[in-house]
């Protein structure tokens, strides 16, 4: 009788281990249990750790709830100004509902990537090509919004999409590259143009303050020549100004005064004292001759003497002039 109670509990032992290995079910910290009973949803979601279902009634799918990295293959599309690209995106969501991610929809990861494909050709078709190329955080928002939109009621939480590349043909490439050489010499222009007119301001400004001391004028053409000079060329071709030559030709001019002076001073010193003896000589003989004629023949004769020695005075001083003029 004992030995028919222990075999009966070693049986029931037995039975028991086995039912338990088969119920025992092992949830990871990352996932998530839901519990399908006869084909329906069983209760709550399992959380992670140890936990046991019903063998041959219960069947236990596991969700995975950390962030999945779903990368969009390249769409071609063409954009609202008629251009032709080929842009990849990725797409990063999460599962925040186990039970609806595995009732609702079928495969929640391949209906997050068609949904993502189809989306991202409807942004191609909205956007214009510098949209694509310059403004993609905005792009990258409505994208995001058209992913999530339906993703909610599947469970799944988009978390962020991102355009990665965005191809262009070949002959788009060429002009765009065209189009950034001709602005780059747009400004390469305008900025040499902005020089110019500094430039000729400044000179404008020189001119001006050379024109009110000409000297200054002498003094930037014998710098010029220095300069010219340190490269030591053997042929130097100096431009004179017109001013130069004037100023030159004043100079020159003024030069044979100062030297003919001091040689006709001492000829108009002399003709002087010729003229001041004459007078006296006419003044004696007019006394002279007053004094046998009688007081009233007195200023008559002194007259004529006065007029004679000036004539003979202006007519030495031309002649001393014009010899010192031809010397």
């Amino acid at each position: 009788m004992l030995q028919e109670l222990l075999g009966a509990a070693a049986g029931v032992c037995a039975v028991g281990a086995v039912y338990v290995a088969a119920a025992a079910r092992v949830v990871k910290q990352y996932e998530r249990g839901v519990v399908l009973r006869l084909g329906r949803l069983a209760g709550e979601v399992r959380p992670p750790g140890f936990t046991l279902i019903v063998p041959a009634v219960d069947r236990l799918h596991k969700v995975n709830m950390q962030i999945v990295t779903l990368p969009v293959p390249g769409q071609e599309g063409i954009t609202r100004d008629n251009v032709t690209v080929r842009v990849d995106a990725v797409v990063y969501f999460k599962v925040v509902d186990p039970a609806s991610a595995l009732i609702k929809v079928e495969d929640y990861k391949y209906a997050v990537s068609q949904m993502a494909q189809t989306s991202l050709r409807s942004i191609i078709g909205k956007s214009d090509l510098d949209d694509l190329l310059s403004n993609r955080e905005k792009l990258n928002q409505g994208l995001e919004l058209m992913i999530d939109s339906p993703a909610i009621g599947w469970g799944v939480q988009v978390d962020r999409v991102e355009i990665k590349d965005v191809s262009l043909p070949e002959s788009m490439k060429r002009s765009m590259a065209r189009q950034a050489e001709a602005d780059r010499e747009r400004r390469a222009r305008i900025i040499n143009a902005d020089a110019e007119l500094q430039a000729s301001r400044k000179l404008a400004e020189a001119a001006h303050q050379m024109a009110d001391a000409p000297s200054a004028l002498q003094l930037r053409l014998l710098q010029t020549v220095m300069a010219v000079a340190a490269e030591k060329n053997s042929t130097l071709v100096l431009p004179i100004p017109v001013e130069l030559l004037r100023f030159l030709e004043r100079g020159a001019d003024k030069v044979p005064e100062r030297e003919a002076r001091p040689a006709v001073r001492p000829a108009e010193d002399a003709a002087l004292e010729r003229g001041a003896a004459a007078r006296e000589d006419g003044a004696e003989d007019g006394a002279e001759d007053g004094r046998a004629a009688g007081p009233e023949s007195d200023g008559p004769p002194a007259g004529r003497a006065e007029p004679a020695a000036q004539r003979e005075v202006e007519r030495t001083i031309e002649d001393i002039i014009q010899d010192a003029a031809k010397k």
